[in-house]
C-alpha cells in the first residue's frame, strides 16, 4: 500500500461554468480566430487553431484537473479581512466587500480534498478573478491548513497557480504568509508525501517566491507567464535587453526552474501517470 488509494476511474466531466446561452462565441487573444463556445469546451479551453490556453475560472479548474464530483471543499469559512484599515483609491474593506459578491468567494485560495484518475489528493487553486489570486492572509492560512490536512491524512498535495502576488493592501502581514506557507511545505517535505506545483498563466511576485516554485515536481502550461516582476521592470532595473521568451514556461524550463510543460488536453490522466510513479508504480 502506498500513500493512495485507487477505485474505479470515473468518467470525464463534461460540466462547465460557462452558460453557452450567453456567451456562444470566444476570440482568441493570440490569433484572433473566433471559436464557437462548444467547440473552446471540448477542446479543454484551448484554441483549436494556434494551441492558445484560455485562463480558466477556479470552477472550470476543478472540472478539468478533478475527477467528476470528487472534489469537497475545506476550510470554506475562512475569509478575508482589513487588519490594517488600509485605503488606497477605495477602503480596502469595500473593496473585500465588492469581491465578495461579485465572485460568492470568501477570498481567493479554494482548497478541498478530490481524485484524480482515482488517487485521492489534498488539491488547492488560487482563484485569478478574485483580486488577481493574491496571496494575503486568510490564503495563506488556507495553504497552511490544506499541507496540514495532507500531512494528517497522508495524502499528495497539489497546487494550481494563477496570481500576481502579494496583496499589497495587507502589506507585511501578506508578505509573511510566503514564509508562512514555505515552512509548512517543509513539515510536508519531512513526511515523504509529494508536493505538485501547477503554474498557470500568470504566476508572478510573491507566490512565485514562495509555494509555486518549491514542488518536488513543477509544471507549467504552455506561454505561462511565470516570474516574480515584471518584463519591463527588470529590463528598466539592469539596463539590458532581455532574451526572447523570457519568464515564459518553456525559456523556465530550458533554464531549470520548471520541470515539464504540459499541455490540458489530457493534463489530468498525465497528472496521474506522475502520482503514481511518485508512489513507486
Amino acid at each position: 500500500m502506498g500513500w493512495f488509494s485507487r477505485k474505479k476511474k470515473p468518467e470525464h466531466n463534461k460540466d462547465t461554468s460557462v452558460d453557452i446561452k450567453k456567451e456562444a462565441w470566444k476570440k482568441c487573444p493570440q490569433c484572433g480566430e473566433i471559436i464557437w463556445m462548444k467547440n473552446l469546451i471540448d477542446s479543454e479551453y484551448t484554441c483549436p487553431s494556434c494551441g492558445y490556453h484560455f485562463r480558466l475560472t477556479f470552477k472550470e479548474k476543478i472540472v478539468l484537473f478533478t475527477d467528476q464530483d470528487s472534489f469537497t471543499e475545506l476550510f470554506e469559512n475562512i475569509g478575508c479581512v482589513d487588519p490594517l484599515n488600509f485605503k488606497d483609491v477605495q477602503p480596502y474593506k469595500k473593496r473585500i466587500q465588492r469581491t465578495q459578491q461579485k465572485t460568492g468567494r470568501k477570498s481567493a485560495f479554494v482548497a478541498g480534498v478530490a481524485k484524480i484518475t482515482g488517487i485521492d489528493v489534498a488539491i488547492g487553486f488560487l482563484n485569478f478573478e478574485f483580486m488577481g489570486g493574491s496571496l494575503g492572509s486568510a490564503e495563506g492560512e488556507k495553504i497552511s491548513l490544506l499541507i496540514e490536512h495532507a500531512i494528517e491524512n497522508h495524502l499528495p498535495l497539489i497546487i494550481v497557480s494563477s496570481s500576481g502576488g502579494a496583496r499589497m493592501q495587507e502589506s507585511i502581514l501578506s508578505l509573511m504568509q510566503m514564509a508562512k506557507t514555505s515552512g509548512m511545505l517543509g513539515e510536508l517535505g519531512k513526511t515523504g508525501l509529494p508536493y505538485i506545483s501547477v503554474l498557470l498563466d500568470p504566476t508572478t511576485g510573491g507566490v512565485s517566491a514562495s509555494f509555486a516554485m518549491l514542488g518536488d515536481i513543477n509544471i507549467a502550461e504552455p506561454n505561462a507567464l511565470i516570474g516574480f516582476a515584471g518584463p519591463r521592470v527588470i529590463q528598466q532595473t539592469i539596463k539590458q535587453d532581455l532574451p526572447d521568451g523570457f519568464q515564459k514556461s518553456e525559456f523556465l524550463v530550458e533554464h531549470g526552474m520548471v520541470d515539464l510543460i504540459i499541455k490540458r488536453k489530457g493534463f489530468k490522466e498525465k497528472l496521474g501517470k506522475i502520482l503514481d510513479y511518485l508512489n513507486g508504480n
